[in-house]
């Protein structure tokens, strides 16, 4: 197997961004729209797993309707330099944090945090606070979403969808899961 990375053409593009619209389509949904037959766009799509460019195919749920009703962007600041190794070890053991990543300026890492409501987020808080290298940290609750079809909003409603009612059940949900697949 050849080290260098196959070409990513036109059609290839197309079909990333077919299946980013809908990863539910068949490949005779996505030949037809591009002018391929199936086998052609099914020989694509394999090749382009097989480099990585698509890694993984998930469902995109809509948090609220899991009871996910709260989130935050949580800057977190560490004494001295903690190894992001570190930081990731720490974010794998709270299931509310739906994203991580080390950033540049003052905070060392952001976290994009979901929770039942204001209650939940912070006890999540004050577990993340728990750790030993962790200095302080500056929340931000979200209010709204300004692009409601952007994947940290969740699903994409369609025109006339309704929004399911909010459990407000005291029960925790199980947070979202990452996609299976995925590398």
């Amino acid at each position: 197997m050849s080290t260098k990375s196959a070409p990513f053409d036109e059609l290839d593009r197309k079909i990333v961004a077919a299946l980013i619209d809908n990863g539910r389509a068949s490949f005779a949904e996505i030949g037809s729209a591009i002018g391929l037959s199936p086998t052609a766009v099914k020989r694509r799509v394999d090749r382009l797993r097989q480099n990585n460019v698509i890694t993984g195919f998930s469902a995109t749920v809509r948090p609220a309707a899991l009871g996910w009703l709260t989130e935050a962007y949580v800057e977190v600041y560490c004494d001295s330099a903690a190894p992001p190794r570190r930081l990731a070890e720490v974010v794998r053991n709270h299931p509310e944090i739906a994203a991580a990543m080390t950033v540049t300026g003052g905070a060392d890492a952001l976290l994009h945090v979901r929770a039942t409501d204001v209650e939940h987020f912070e006890e999540v808080l004050e577990r993340i606070r728990t750790e030993p290298f962790i200095r302080k940290t500056i929340s931000y609750m979200v209010l709204s979403h300004l692009i409601p079809d952007s994947p940290e909003a969740g699903a994409r409603r369609r025109p006339g969808d309704r929004a399911a009612a909010p459990d407000r059940a005291r029960d925790r949900p199980q947070p979202p899961q990452h996609a299976a697949n995925q590398r």
